[in-house]
């Protein structure tokens, strides 16, 4: 059963950057009330998408250097990374839906 990944200031570079698959990751705090709404959907995602893509929370208070690096202001946000790069971003509370959408667009096309 997938389960999204626990992202730091010191793993970030590993998981993410050196990933050679889409990765999802959900900048959020334990006291954001919007980010909790979204911790479920994101972790449904990475059930779904195990092995097609990296699905990881990143807790901004506890890294402050990732958050700070990539401009989060406002959370949760929701970044879309593909061979390091940021592809695509949400910020707030959006349905599922539109999160698997932005994670397909990623995803390699399968004839």
């Amino acid at each position: 059963m997938g389960k999204a990944v626990e992202i730091t200031d010191a793993n970030f570079s590993d998981l993410v950057a050196g990933s050679d698959k889409p990765v999802l990751v959900d900048f959020w705090a334990e006291w954001c009330g919007p980010c909790r709404m979204v911790g479920p959907v994101v972790e449904k995602i990475a059930e779904a998408y195990e092995g097609q893509a990296v699905v990881g929370k990143v807790d901004v208070d506890m890294n402050p250097e990732t958050a700070m690096k990539f401009g989060i202001r406002s959370i949760p946000t929701l970044l879309f990374f593909k061979n390091g790069e940021v592809v695509d971003r949400v910020v707030g509370a959006v349905p599922q839906v539109v999160l698997e959408d932005k994670l397909k667009a990623q995803l390699p096309v399968t004839a």
